[in-house]
């Protein structure tokens, strides 16, 4: 989070500070989980491409500190203050009442009571990036493509797990995987949506490594022509699949969030990051689904067969996909998140005269330019003495 002064005219921006979350995104998770109740009973999860760590904070404080926010906190807040009220008014009936009878009063349960979790919540967070600790997080410095990445997984959410076995699967599946990451924008929309693409695609292959059936899995996406394509091919692991725009996303940006929920992996399909899906084209995706192998999918590519019409013509035939009346062409339904009375994200916000621009939660711990700050600095800077 930067302090130009557009920056501090950004509501999310001021209120992620004022309320101790280390990055303004920590406001997308929180509206994507009052519409789709990410965290009901979830006990583990997985945070990809989690620095700085914003997410992972939600995290920690909604499944381990049992904090509630938003809509959910209001919701808590009315139900304690009716339950005051109705004990305050049984108690006033009850010292009328006393002196002909004794009453019992009821005890009054909340409306709407903080979900009490298992203990055993477990949450893991990897980046290529080191993350500063947080409270009952796990962080791993890996790279999510690399298939070593998920043997340091497995151990990470189970300790007896023994990393010299062949075994890629988890014995404990997780309940929801998340990831926020997003590459470095080049301003080539086409080039920007591709890599973002894979990057979904490489965190995809690692969640359907340690996802449980019926979990959870959502991903940032840049949203594009044919971004269609990539729901249809989500639609065949998952029953449910959304795309949701939070409130604190920039309505200017390409940004958007997929979420899938219930995940139902075809009979046959073996996960695998050392063969991941989405690499080198769509044949995995089309040989896990319709029972395809690699050969019979290569044949046809080399037949110089269009590899969309490939997966249009198996999406037809699939059993996941949509009724035939709605055609091959499947496309996700588009849900907005989040309060829309609340600030607009787009929108620069008058600063009042006594503000005072506060400092970042948690100031990057390794930023990219780091390297290049302090040989500026050694070379006496550019434009004079230069400081960190």
């Amino acid at each position: 989070m930067g302090k130009s002064s557009k920056d501090k005219r950004d509501a999310y921006y001021r209120l992620a500070k004022e309320q101790g979350w280390r990055a303004r995104s920590a406001f997308k998770l929180l509206q994507l989980d009052e519409e789709f109740d990410l965290f009901s009973g979830v006990s583990r999860v997985v945070d990809l491409c989690a620095a700085p760590g914003s997410w992972s904070q939600v995290l920690s404080r909604v499944l381990i500190k049992h904090e509630t926010f938003g809509r959910t906190a209001w919701q808590s807040q009315e139900a304690l203050l009716r339950q005051q009220m109705l004990s305050v008014a049984g108690q006033e009936k009850a010292q009328t009442a006393a002196s002909t009878e004794t009453i019992r009063i009821p005890e009054i349960s909340a409306a709407v009571a903080v979900d009490r979790r298992k203990g055993d919540v477990k949450i893991v967070a990897i980046d290529l990036q080191p993350i500063s600790p947080l409270p009952g997080i796990v962080t791993l410095r890996a790279d999510i493509t690399h298939p070593a990445t998920v043997p340091l997984l497995l151990k990470a959410l189970d300790p007896d797990y023994d990393v010299t076995t062949a075994s890629k699967s988890a014995s404990n599946p997780v309940d929801l995987v998340l990831s926020d990451g997003a590459p470095d924008v080049t301003g080539l929309h086409d080039l920007d949506m591709y890599v973002q693409s894979q990057l979904l695609f490489a965190a995809l292959n690692l969640a359907l490594c340690v996802l449980k059936p019926g979990g959870k899995f959502v991903a940032k996406i840049f949203r594009g022509r044919n971004v269609d394509l990539l729901f249809a091919q989500l639609k065949l692991f998952f029953t449910r699949v959304v795309v949701a725009k939070p409130r604190s996303s920039r309505a200017s940006s390409v940004e958007a969030f997929i979420v899938c929920l219930d995940f139902r992996p075809p009979a046959t399909f073996q996960a695998s990051l050392e063969r991941p899906l989405g690499v080198g084209g769509t044949a995995g995706l089309v040989s896990a689904e319709v029972g395809l192998n690699a050969d019979e999918v290569a044949a046809g590519i080399k037949n110089e067969t269009n590899i969309t019409e490939i997966v249009l013509e198996d999406l037809r035939e699939s059993k996941a996909n949509c009724s035939a009346s709605t055609g091959p062409r499947w496309i996700a339904p588009f849900v907005a998140c989040g309060d829309l009375s609340a600030f607009d994200s787009d929108a620069s916000y008058k600063l009042p005269a006594d503000y005072v621009s506060l400092d970042p939660v948690q100031p990057p711990t390794a930023p990219p330019y780091k390297r290049a700050l302090e040989m500026r600095k050694a070379a006496g800077g550019a434009y004079g003495k230069t400081t960190i």
